[in-house]
């Protein structure tokens, strides 16, 4: 992307929403089924400049608007638009049950749908009082979608679940309570959410350990009891499709969960995820090493931010439009202060973070994203070479590919070798062999 030179001002372009890729299920937006592989501009469903975050599960699509609006599209047949029907849907499409809720944040699981509410603003485009059939408050949680219950029911015989995981429009999480959420995740089978007391939640299946317990299965949340994180205070969470990554209040980086692409960062003893074992009519697992919150030394001090640029870390694999989105000829300064740092970023099993300036990768490699130049799964978080002489700003991951926004030397210095060594800060050989690095992903 060519930087406009000259005036420290520039006008800003006309926005535009633009949706390219699967589309099976009409999670595009386009009004068809019909998969699109270059971006194609949607109709204007909202004003584009006024959409403040995008996010899509396994085959459907939310977009949430600066008024706190919450639209949707695309597979329904667990009832994960939230809309009150099974039908799956071609066009973005209002949620009307959230009316007078105003959404700060949505995130989307592999087929359901998860949300934080807003403070209650004057002037909302979409606060409709004498209509809402929700009445929320700030940190309210809500999810919807049955893709998680027959997990549920499989894993917890004999126990009546939580409306919210078998409703097919926007349900109350219980047991958060007294709590106040300040940002919710989403995996492909679990959800997570972070209160501002520096607590996470966490909720749903714990095939892989994700969710730091014995339990299979959790149907309401559960905090990850303090110790886990050395009796320190959660600050950011990102999540990707089986794992996830957490930081402190002292800078420290924590993950755990599914490791068998080197997506956790460290060398385990064995890759294998959670194994169930019956016990009085219901599901543990014998805890796995994975489930463990366990810190990685050479990422402490990722995210990091100014005071006007911190922000509570939250990620389900997806970059927000605003991060994309910077204004040509602004001054080098002003480019460092974004609204919402992402320094920690996961994709659906591998991660990018910035330290120090240096962009550092690891997990899965299979489509060449941890940017080596090799497709072999990195297990180590190490530097991506080519971006060594270049500052690092923002990363974002997909579920298979990177992105990172960076400042440019003032004479870029052609890397002619991505391939050649470069030390991890870990140091740590990788140890598992090539043949299980590219076993069947299930």
């Amino acid at each position: 992307m060519a930087r406009e030179q000259g005036s420290s001002q520039a006008v800003p372009a006309a926005a535009a929403l633009f949706a390219w890729g699967a589309n099976s299920y009409g999670q595009l937006g386009l009004g068809h089924k019909e998969d699109m592989l270059l971006p194609q501009q949607l109709n204007d469903f909202c004003k584009p400049e006024c959409v403040r975050s995008i996010t899509g599960g396994g085959g459907h699509s939310a977009v949430v608007t600066d008024g706190g609006g919450l639209f949707v599209c695309g597979l329904n047949k667990d009832g994960q638009l939230g809309l009150g029907h099974t039908e799956d849907v071609l066009y973005f499409t209002l949620c009307k049950s959230l009316l007078g809720c105003p959404i700060q944040q949505v995130a989307c699981g592999w087929d359901f749908t998860i949300i934080l509410t807003a403070p209650e603003r004057e002037g909302c485009l979409y606060c409709c009082w004498a209509e809402a059939r929700i009445r929320c408050y700030s940190g309210f949680v809500f999810q919807w979608g049955t893709g998680l219950a027959s997990s549920g029911r499989r894993l917890c015989p004999g126990q009546t679940l939580p409306l919210f995981l078998t409703a097919k429009e926007p349900s109350r999480v219980i047991g958060l309570e007294n709590s106040k959420a300040i940002c919710v995740l989403a995996g492909s089978d679990h959800s997570a959410a972070l209160t501002d007391a520096g607590e996470l939640y966490v909720w749903g299946s714990n095939k892989h350990g994700q969710l730091a317990t014995q339990a299979a299965f959790l149907p309401m949340p559960q905090k990850i009891e303090a110790r886990c994180f050395q009796n320190e205070k959660v600050t950011a969470v990102w999540s990707g499709w089986t794992h996830l990554v957490a930081q402190t209040e002292t800078g420290k980086v924590f993950t755990w969960g599914r490791a068998d692409y080197g997506q956790l960062g460290r060398k385990l003893e064995s890759h294998e995820g959670c194994k169930p074992e019956k016990r009085d009519s219901f599901l543990l697992c014998s805890r796995p090493q994975n489930s463990t919150p366990s810190s990685l030394h050479c990422l402490t001090g990722a995210n990091e931010a100014k005071p006007d640029q911190a922000s509570a870390g939250c990620s389900a694999g997806l970059v927000p439009p605003q991060e994309h989105l910077i204004r040509m000829g602004l001054a080098s300064e002003q480019r460092l202060k974004f609204s919402q740092s992402r320094k920690v970023s996961c994709g659906s099993e591998h991660n990018l973070a910035i330290i120090g300036g240096a962009c550092y990768s690891w997990g899965w490699n299979e489509h060449g994203m941890c940017g080596d130049g090799t497709e072999a799964n990195v297990w180590t978080p190490k530097p991506v070479q080519v971006l060594q002489l270049s500052s690092g700003l923002l990363v974002g991951c997909g579920a298979g590919h990177s992105l990172a926004l960076c400042q440019l030397p003032a004479h870029p210095v052609l890397i002619q070798d991505p391939k050649a060594t470069y030390p991890s800060p870990d140091a740590a050989e990788d140890p598992e062999s090539q043949e299980a690095m590219d076993k069947e992903r299930n």
